[in-house]
């Protein structure tokens, strides 16, 4: 009896697992429409040749609305901002001068920014990303979601939700390279401008588009 109590409490915490960052990240998808936080983000990249690890650090800001509406500013170290509109994705790097404008349906798909602003619901996620719930860590719950084309540059990516906000993303590049974003002072549901998402290359900047 004692050795069917002990399966049975490992069977339901490991269903609780695989549900947990599941629900956390339905309810995400779902119930928020609208969202904005600030976030660090490092970028490891593998070793070579016997060198170390490298990493660099960068700060910025993040917005969102669904379906398919983004911006990230980044402040720190360098000054790049990308927009995603609805029709086109847009990067400005400011020491450059240069704006890079690509379709958005060319570039979204399998990607981060799908998981956290495009998807309506997880059927729609599912599409592209094969998803599972991980155990939980640093008091988050954790979803991870690899890719079903293998075409792209991600191999996979992690989710973290804290107290049913996001929380952190961890990307794994097919490259080796490892981004993590730390999200804090994140605000679900909050009334952005309307021209949040709305961008225009500043004048005499070289603008490329692919």
């Amino acid at each position: 009896m004692k050795h069917i109590v002990a399966i049975s409490v490992l069977l339901l915490g490991s269903w609780q697992a695989r549900a947990g960052g599941l629900d956390a990240l339905e309810n995400f998808v779902k119930g928020t429409h609208t969202g904005k936080a600030e976030f660090t983000q490092v970028v490891s990249s593998p070793p070579r040749e016997g060198q170390p690890s490298r990493s660099k650090s960068s700060t910025g800001t993040f917005e969102f609305e669904r379906p398919a509406h983004f911006r990230f500013v980044y402040r720190k170290p360098f000054e790049q901002t990308l927009v995603a509109d609805g029709q086109t994705v847009w990067l400005y790097d400011v020491d450059l001068n240069q704006v890079t404008a690509r379709k958005q349906v060319q570039v979204l798909g399998a990607t981060p920014a799908a998981l956290l602003a495009s998807a309506p619901d997880l059927k729609a996620l599912q599409a592209d990303f094969k998803l599972e719930s991980l155990p939980d860590q640093d008091e988050q719950e954790w979803v991870q979601a690899t890719p079903k084309s293998r075409d792209g540059q991600i191999q996979l990516v992690k989710i973290g939700f804290k107290a049913g906000q996001l929380a952190t993303l961890d990307i794994l590049d097919s490259f080796g390279q490892r981004s993590v974003l730390n999200f804090s002072a994140f605000q679900a549901n909050p009334s952005l401008r309307p021209d949040t998402f709305q961008f225009r290359p500043p004048a005499g900047a070289d603008v490329v588009r692919q």
